[in-house]
């Protein structure tokens, strides 16, 4: 499923404490549903036939928001907790462990007015979500914050927390029970992408394989007027501008989309990544740069060289932010500019992150193994905009999956190359590469044009546990 396909749910709590205003949490409970409502989400609450004014308080309230919550279980990406007054902690707390979702929860307390400090409008929200987040952590429930400790709802500012929190959902949901497609070897000459299937099946992430030679049997075995190579070759030939690139070569990348997305379906897979350098060229004849670019640019991701946990930052990516992305090298120093560098790949960019993107030929390998046989990559200059860049590991030593992440920004600098390329500016770029280096990262690294470094790094820290460094 694309990360855009399923319409968010959250479970809402709203907390009440009986000797503080009942009106508060009443009115709190209908500004939060109409706020959800306005920004296209679903809502799973308690009524007020199952609890006062629809709320949580008591121990049975408790059990009726649990019972209520287990019952739409598949529905729920995650819970809001909202504190109109200052709530009562064992009942948000209680309900969260009966329900047992295991889904990310947002902590939310509402302001106070300085000038409506009577016992008949305060609300001690900011106190009562101390004691709510003491609850959580004794009870094991990992939780998210908003950026103020108190924030009013009805502001862009608290929508945008919002947004934010769905894209922390979708990604610790896509990624807990993401299945990646490995198709073909590690190739030899890259032992940076080696991983560890178990460590990422601890997190939920699956690998499942697929050996190059199945691949090129089952493509074989399909005639140029099968129904789904003729319907593939018209989506390769509408997807990118193919001037010059043989009508052979483009069958041929038909045939291999319809063998990978077959299997894709077949599996239930979420992304792949790919054998290229340079079995698929030598012993088929084309790149599967394009191919890989349509799945990429559908939220698809899809990664080369089988940098499997290249594709799974990909995928954090694409689940944050529902755009596009895109795996890139570190490739180049631009000029004597500490602060930039050339980003670079050969490439399976998605053409809606190039400018005037066109397919050509792999310039790179095409001396050893013939330019005819290395037709199919995406060519263009990344557009300018905003950069979110992310790397994902497994730290096979210390027994945990790892992470770096940031944001930056893709500039509008020219560079005289060829393949998918763009200049990324990023603050303190230097304190990055030691980062890297010191730490046995791979050169490949995962983008998007977006803004999406915090809810990755909630997704990564606060709920899937692993080791993450921001930075900033």
């Amino acid at each position: 499923m694309a990360a855009t396909d399923k319409k968010m749910t959250f479970g809402l709590i709203v907390g009440n404490r009986g000797f503080f205003p009942d009106a508060l949490a009443k009115e709190g409970r209908e500004v939060l549903m109409r706020i959800l409502d306005k920004l296209g989400y679903g809502v799973i609450v308690p009524s007020p036939q199952d609890a006062k004014f629809g709320c949580v308080e008591t121990w049975p309230e408790s059990r009726a928001c649990a019972d209520l919550f287990k019952k739409h279980r598949d529905e729920i990406d995650g819970v809001i907790v909202t504190l109109p007054n200052f709530g009562e902690e064992r009942g948000i707390a209680d309900a969260l462990k009966l329900a047992g979702l295991d889904v990310p929860v947002l902590v939310h307390a509402w302001d106070d007015d300085a000038d409506k400090m009577t016992i008949q409008h305060r609300r001690d929200s900011f106190c009562g979500k101390m004691s709510t987040c003491a609850n959580l952590t004794q009870y094991g429930i990992p939780f998210s914050l908003t950026r103020r400790h108190t924030m009013a709802p009805e502001t862009p500012e608290f929508e945008e927390e919002l947004r934010g929190f769905a894209a922390v959902c979708r990604v610790v949901n896509g990624l807990s029970n993401c299945r990646v497609g490995a198709i073909g070897a590690r190739p030899a000459a890259f032992n940076t992408v080696r991983y560890s299937e178990k460590l990422l099946e601890e997190s939920g992430i699956s690998v499942e394989t697929l050996d190059l030679s199945e691949v090129f049997g089952r493509a074989a075995r399909l005639s140029d007027t099968d129904a789904a190579v003729k319907e593939r070759l018209a989506a390769i030939e509408a997807y990118v501008p193919a001037k010059g690139i043989p009508q052979e070569a483009l069958l041929k990348m038909a045939k291999l989309a319809t063998v990978v997305q077959q299997w894709i379906d077949a599996d239930d897979l979420d992304i792949t990544a790919v054998q290229c350098w340079t079995s698929l060229e030598e012993f088929y004849g084309v790149v599967p740069c394009t191919v890989m670019s349509m799945l990429s640019d559908q939220l698809r991701s899809s990664a080369c060289e089988v940098d499997v946990c290249g594709a799974v930052a990909m995928h954090a990516l694409a689940l944050a932010s529902e755009t596009p992305s895109f795996l890139l090298d570190w490739n180049n120093n631009y000029g004597t500019d500490p602060d930039k560098c050339v980003c670079f790949h050969c490439s399976n960019l998605p053409k809606s992150v190039l400018e005037e993107p066109t397919m050509d030929y792999q310039e790179i390998i095409a001396g050893s193994v013939g330019k005819e046989n290395t037709f199919g990559t995406m060519v263009g200059r990344i557009k300018a905009g905003p950069m979110t860049y992310c790397r994902v590991s497994t730290l096979d030593v210390e027994g945990c999956v790892g992470a770096y992440l940031g944001e930056g920004r893709f500039t509008a600098d020219r560079v005289s190359t060829f393949g998918g390329y763009g200049v990324a500016e990023i603050p303190n770029m230097q304190g990055l590469l030691q980062h890297i280096c010191r730490n046995g990262f791979e050169h490949h690294v995962a983008a998007s044009h977006s803004r999406s470094a915090r809810a990755v790094h909630e997704a990564f820290d606060t709920y899937l546990g692993w080791d993450v460094y921001w930075h900033m």
